[in-house]
């Protein structure tokens, strides 16, 4: 047998060499063009208002920057609507909770941040335990579907059904809702769906944050039930995929040694028949 450990160790740093490759071919030409844009942008505005000097210009900067960090939007005036009222404080647990963690917003307040450490070492567990119990619901769901199917290959039918259905509901039909609500386009809004249902949460796009829009008071709050719903079918759909990569790789490393199968079976054909010893009953 071939131990598949050393190349599935091999193939992950691979996988990681080969996608820091792509980003950088695909991101930096861009990076470096928005740079200079940026820095074209502020040498016109101190050409158009000269009473300004670099350093005060990069204060501002600073400051934009750091109202940014603490969850203020530089956009607007202070008429916009509070980033810590009820729905968006339930949307924030909720990121908490599951991990996403998006990084536009966060505590600033010593309590608030010492609250949100023991909140997430209790809340992490018990998303989990939601979910797991969540997934065990959908498990036991695709039980009475296979029943139902009573056809051979019911089980790729079910798993085909459990994918389509999940696909639609959780990946295909939001972005809908949101470049309508948001803005955005679909290839926006898809990414952002699936960066957020993998709660891998860049922070670049989210939900509820253009000061220039109005949005119902519930949006983000609906928002996050459908992320904690879409969370347990891609930790599914995720599981899957991991028992299936594992067991292709069982199958094609652990392979028997036909050579000794072979010898095994020459030997046993050499060997003369031994008597049978028949024992009445």
């Amino acid at each position: 047998q071939i131990s598949w450990t050393p190349l599935l160790v091999l193939g992950y740093l691979f996988y990681l060499l080969l996608g820091a490759m792509v980003f950088q071919l695909l991101e930096k030409q861009a990076e470096t063009h928005f740079r200079d844009q940026f820095q074209l942008q502020k040498l016109k505005f101190l050409q158009n208002y000269t009473c300004l000097d670099r350093q005060a210009l990069e204060k501002f900067v600073q400051v934009l920057m750091e109202a940014w960090e603490k969850g203020v939007n530089p956009e607007g005036n202070s008429t916009n609507p509070s980033n810590w009222d009820f729905s968006n404080s339930f949307f924030f647990a909720g990121t908490v909770v599951t991990t996403i963690g998006y990084g536009n917003l966060s505590p600033s307040t010593v309590a608030g941040q010492i609250f949100c450490v023991f909140y997430a070492l209790f809340g992490v567990p018990l998303n989990l335990a939601f979910l797991n119990q969540l997934g065990k619901g959908l498990n036991a769901h695709l039980i009475t579907l296979e029943r139902w199917v009573q056809k051979p290959g019911r089980a790729q039918v079910q798993l085909a059904i459990f994918l389509t259905t999940g696909t639609l509901l959780f990946l295909v039909f939001p972005p809908l809702v949101f470049s309508y609500v948001e803005g955005w386009s679909y290839g926006e809004g898809f990414y952002f769906t699936f960066i957020t249902l993998s709660t891998i949460g860049f922070g670049d796009y989210v939900v509820g944050t253009n000061p220039n829009k109005h949005y119902i008071p519930v949006y983000r709050s609906l928002t996050a039930i459908w992320i904690v719903f879409g969370l347990a079918w891609l930790a599914l759909v995720f599981n899957v995929g991991a028992d299936l990569m594992e067991k292709f790789l069982q199958l094609k490393w652990h392979k028997p040694d036909l050579s000794l199968a072979e010898g095994a079976t020459t030997k046993l054909e050499d060997e003369p028949e031994q008597p049978r010893i028949h024992i009445p009953s």
